[in-house]
């Protein structure tokens, strides 16, 4: 909580800050809507585009909902108003909030022009820059500080559900049950274990690759997108769901994702989009052609 609050308060100082400094808010919106930079959609004659833009949406909005974005605060809600209420109220406020740092980025190229050539950068790294050079180069300390502190909060914030989820959930469903016998003090040392694990992955990955931010977010999504997202689905609202289905959905989605990914990267259609097509069909296949007891959850109720 007290990190979203410095976020949220160190992103709306900055903005404000940076709106004063170019001119006012109006000036900043009016720059970007001359020069496109409000355009939300591809012209319709560009299908490659519009294909990349299908694709970055989907990865996002359906790849949270099988992970704790999305689904670990659904099932923690005391009861479906509030699950629901709270989603929809949640999703609106990311939409707003996002504006915030792109506000910012821009206001920065109205007050320094120069800027701008970051974004004609063939290194997409560069774009991702802009903002905190600008930033430590044309704004007080005190900006600097508040900046600094929405930065490292937003860091934390972010790391701490993203080790915590993947290593509990491995602990609990992988590894407890082939050790029916694990105490409390054994599963603590478990979960530090595979959370040592995972930290050490991801610091490895944040080191060593040459994607922006942006796109490793975006294939951290589309795992769950390619792999998750249909099981969970499907197998709450389809009565013909089984598990040898779920199984298929999981290895055709990732295999094909990975196949589209690293050996077809140019092919038209996102290869995450791919995944979730063969984990769609392979779940739907599979399940019908099966003839084993369906898994309908009790818990699931309407």
């Amino acid at each position: 909580m007290i990190q979203t609050f410095v976020i949220i308060i160190g992103l709306l100082v900055v903005s404000v800050y940076m709106a004063h400094a170019a001119g006012g808010v109006s000036v900043v919106i009016e720059s970007a809507r001359e020069t496109g930079r409000l355009q939300i959609f591809p012209d319709w004659g560009q299908s490659g585009q519009w294909w990349i833009y299908i694709g970055g949406f989907l990865t996002a909005a359906l790849g949270s909902i099988p992970q704790q974005d999305v689904f670990q605060r659904v099932t923690s809600a005391k009861d479906e108003r509030t699950a629901m209420t709270g989603t929809l109220l949640g999703g609106m406020f990311y939409c707003m909030f996002a504006f915030v740092p792109m506000f910012i980025a821009y206001a920065v190229v109205v007050i320094d022009p120069d800027h701008l050539q970051q974004f004609n950068s063939d290194d997409l790294r560069e774009v991702q820059r802009t903002l905190p050079h600008a930033v430590m180069q044309s704004t007080p300390f005190w900006v600097q500080t508040v900046f600094l502190g929405a930065l490292v909060s937003a860091i934390l914030s972010t790391a701490s559900g993203t080790l915590l989820a993947p290593s509990s959930l491995i602990v609990e469903n992988v590894i407890r049950p082939f050790r029916s016998d694990l105490d409390d003090k054994s599963m603590l040392r478990w979960l530090r274990i595979v959370l040592l694990m995972f930290g050490t992955l991801a610091l490895h990955q944040a080191l060593t690759s040459n994607n922006t931010m942006y796109e490793m977010i975006q294939q951290a999504y589309s795992v769950p997108l390619v792999g998750a997202l249909v099981p969970l689905a499907v197998g709450l609202y389809w009565k013909r769901a089984t598990t040898r289905g779920a199984m298929a959905s999981i290895v055709s989605g990732v295999a094909t994702w990975l196949a589209f990914e690293y050996m077809l990267p140019e092919f038209l259609i996102p290869s995450q989009l791919m995944g979730l097509a063969a984990s769609f069909l392979a779940m739907v296949v599979v399940s019908l052609l099966d003839k084993s007891e369906t898994i309908r959850p009790d818990a699931v109720q309407r």
